[in-house]
């Protein structure tokens, strides 16, 4: 014979289909009532949460691909930019002598400094081989130090490299997926970086 798992007083089943280890007490039958209400409430509340997680996620994914070029342009920019000062960490500056650190300074410690600028070379904003660490005055100060700029990169890069990049007039009008895909690219080869 069972042991009741309320009173565990020792029962015989009055059906054969009652309920797990309840005897046949109304106290103890109400007892597995209330728990099973209970049990039935938490499993609807949890489903309810996970839906509503679920529609949220579907909301902001729709939200995300209702934001205009330029939000996903400030994204690329933002990763491109971050895996550049990583990936030049601990070198001199492109354009001076300067070795680039973190100094956990507000505004950041060094600066992406393109050699063509954005201004007049768009379409080589997200070019790996124009964009490099720089420090903060050649690249503020000196509005970019071109001369400093050019003395150095084709060692970096290679002199064939250079002339290229120099000669680089092709525009590309990129769209908002192609900025995601920047961004996308970026964040990843950042979490390699930091491997």
């Amino acid at each position: 014979m069972p042991r009741c798992r309320y009173c565990s007083d020792l029962y015989k089943p009055a059906r054969t289909m009652q309920p797990g280890r309840v005897c046949n007490s109304i106290e103890c039958q109400a007892k597995h009532a209330e728990e099973s209400i209970n049990a039935q409430r938490k499993k609807r509340a949890q489903a309810e949460r996970i839906s509503k997680a679920e529609d949220r996620k579907v909301i902001k994914a729709k939200l995300l691909d209702m934001e205009p070029k330029s939000y996903w342009w400030k994204i690329a920019k933002r990763w491109f930019h971050l895996w550049v000062r990583t990936r030049d960490e601990g070198k001199d500056c492109i354009s001076c002598e300067t070795i680039l650190v973190k100094t956990g300074k507000v505004g950041g410690d060094y600066d992406a400094g393109h050699r063509r600028s954005v201004g007049s070379a768009k379409h080589l904003e997200f070019d790996e081989r124009n964009v490099h660490g720089q420090c903060k005055y050649c690249n503020d100060r000196l509005a970019g130090n071109p001369d400093g700029y050019n003395a150095k990169l084709p060692g970096r890069i290679g002199q064939e490299a250079y002339d290229a990049l120099m000669a680089d007039q092709a525009p590309r009008n990129l769209s908002a997926d192609d900025y995601k895909q920047i961004a996308d690219r970026y964040k990843k080869l950042l979490k390699d970086l930091k491997k």
